[in-house]
Order: C-alpha cells, then structure tokens, then sequence
C-alpha cells in the first residue's frame, strides 16, 4: 500500500470535500466506520472520483471491517398490560402484583386477598382480554369456563389513580404459584383446568380439548385443559412441590396421570395403560399413566389437590376413617371419655 499518496474524501452528509489524507489516514476512517465502500475519494492520477470500495489500497480495511448489524426486526405491539409481581410465602404462597396507572390484572373468583386504595374491581364475563367478539363472545367465553370447573365470572382489578397500587391474590390450597411469561413459551401454555390463579388483563383463558380418545377418558383431567394464551404474565398454582423438566424431540416422559400441572404447546399429551394386570390391580398406582413427548417443558406437582382431599375424606371418622389417638395415650378409648365419639 502507498502511503504517501495525497487522498481527498467526499463527505456527502456535508457536501464537502476532507483531505489531504494520507492513505492510511482513509484507512483509519474505513474501520472506524466513517468511510464506507459507497463514499468517493480522490487522488492525483486518478481520471476522477471513485468509491473507496473500488480502490484497491483499501480493499484490507474494507476486508477487516465488521459487518453492519441486522436492522432490528420488528416486534408485534403488546397486548397483555405489563405488570410487576412478587411471590411470597412457602408453602401456602400469594402473589403481590404491582400496577401502574391504567393497568389492571384478571383473577379467578375467590381468589383475592387485599388491594391498595386505587384499586377498583369489577366483575366481567370471560376472561376480559377484548377478544371475546360482543355479547355471544362473552357468553361463549363464559360457557368454556363452566365446561372446566371455574365459575362464569372473572374479576378485574386495575389501578385508576396516577400512581402506582398493589393488589394481591392467595393460593387457595398448600402448593407452590408459578409464573409464566408467555411470550417465552410461543404465548400458549396447556395447564390443569383448575390452576389458574390470575394473569395480567389481555390474557386469554379458554380451554382445549384433548385430541386424543384415551388422554380424555382416563386422564384425569377429561377432555378438557385450561389453555392460556397472549403475550403478558400469568400465574398458575399446584399442589407441593412443583419441577420442571426439559424434553428433548421424541424422549418421552410417564408419570401419574393427576400430576400433570402444565405443559408447552408443542408437548404432545397421551394415556397408557399400565402393564401387566398384577400391576394394575394391585399396585396401588391405578390402570393409566400419562406418557408426554417432547420437545417442550412439562410442569409436575408433587401432590395434587385431588389426592390430598382423598386422604383427607379417608382419615375422617365419619367416612370410615380411623383416629390415630393424636394428643392421647389412650387413643379411641380417650377420645371417648373426652366426649369425641365421632
């Protein structure tokens, strides 16, 4: 390279000519990202001016300049309000959501536990995400929320004062609240028809029903999931201890049909049976299990509600429960004399 040739730079955002440059003083401007291929240089013997890509003293600069980043693709608007939440508790957990002004967050009903001034409520059909479509919209959304269990309303608390106000809602059993930003699992998320908590406003929650001839019949949750869709925050509460756990394409997880919490959309959901009929009958486990393939993440919970209410029924001693003497050496005979002969 010729350093000692005289150069002259066009600066078009100017309309001026730079220079005299040296060469590696172009140089140095190409890396810095001040003179691109397109910018027109000149120097003595050329015929005219050029565009610098087309010289060959700066072919190396241009060849060792990082390349320009992608424009930034863009994103669809959000939909969900965005809101700010802390967890608290152990193992009977609430979720405190923090909402600025004009945000408002939708909760199951039953499911409050306290609110800042500010904070108004109102009870709404379905689920008030705005996609219900009018009248028969709202109505059908609140026929879905009966076909899973729920109750035909929703509440929505939002914040009508110009500063931000809190609202909190409570597990309504010992379990654990999880939440999930459904943006981070293709704004869809398949859970039991029971563990909705709350969500912000703009979040759908309807229901699916399952393809599959054995996964409706004998898993556990019928035909029918919560299905949660939009781009926000909801949160979804379990029994236990909750675990999640990554599937690969094509591996396949078994586990207690009841214990399924929640599921990605791309995790495909079966039944099977139980093999060999000694173990089925005997096991204690039940004839079916639920088989999930990923990909996909897939949400377990160590003791559903449904097995904790069992064990309860079967303790008490009006449904043929037994007392186990508890705060008595004498047992039954104590529970007597102490006037307990349920």
């Amino acid at each position: 390279m010729n350093d000692t040739k005289t150069w002259y730079v066009y600066v078009a955002s100017y309309g001026r000519e730079e220079g005299p440059l040296t060469t590696a003083e172009v140089t140095e401007r190409i890396r810095s990202g001040q003179v691109d291929r397109e910018t027109l240089v000149y120097a003595d013997g050329l015929a005219n001016w050029e565009p610098a890509g087309r010289r060959h003293e700066f072919n190396a600069a241009f060849t060792s300049q990082p390349p320009a980043p992608p424009p930034p693709v863009p994103t669809a608007p959000t939909l969900a309000h965005e809101i700010d939440y802390e967890i608290h508790g152990d193992d009977m957990q609430f979720v405190e959501i923090t909402l600025d002004p004009g945000e408002a967050c939708v909760a199951e009903a039953g499911s409050f536990l306290y609110m800042d001034p500010g904070i108004e409520m109102h009870t709404i059909f379905g689920d008030g995400s705005g996609q219900e479509g009018g009248f028969m919209g709202k109505l059908l959304s609140a026929g879905k929320r009966v076909l899973t269990g729920e109750s035909l309303f929703m509440t929505v608390f939002g914040n009508a004062v110009a500063k931000q106000r809190k609202v909190a809602f409570a597990a309504p059993y010992p379990g654990k609240i999880v939440p999930f930003d459904l943006q981070q699992h293709n704004n869809t998320m398949m859970c039991q028809k029971d563990a909705f908590l709350c969500a912000a406003k703009g979040i759908t929650v309807g229901i699916a029903f399952q393809k599959r001839l054995g996964a409706g019949l004998f898993g556990g949750e019928g035909f029918i999931l919560q299905k949660l869709e939009g781009d926000g925050l909801a949160f979804v509460h379990a029994g236990g201890s909750i675990i999640a756990r990554q599937l690969r394409p094509g591996e396949t997880m078994r586990l207690d049909t009841g214990c399924l919490m929640a599921f990605e959309n791309s995790v495909t959901y079966d039944i099977q049976m139980v093999a060999g009929i000694k173990t089925a009958l005997f096991g204690g486990e039940g004839l079916f299990y639920a088989a999930l393939t990923g990909p996909g993440t897939v949400w377990i919970q160590s003791m559903p509600f449904s097995r904790l209410a069992d064990r309860i029924i079967a303790a008490l001693p009006r449904t043929g429960g037994t007392q186990k003497g508890e705060g008595s050496i004498l047992g039954g005979l104590g529970g007597a004399i102490m006037g307990d002969r349920s």
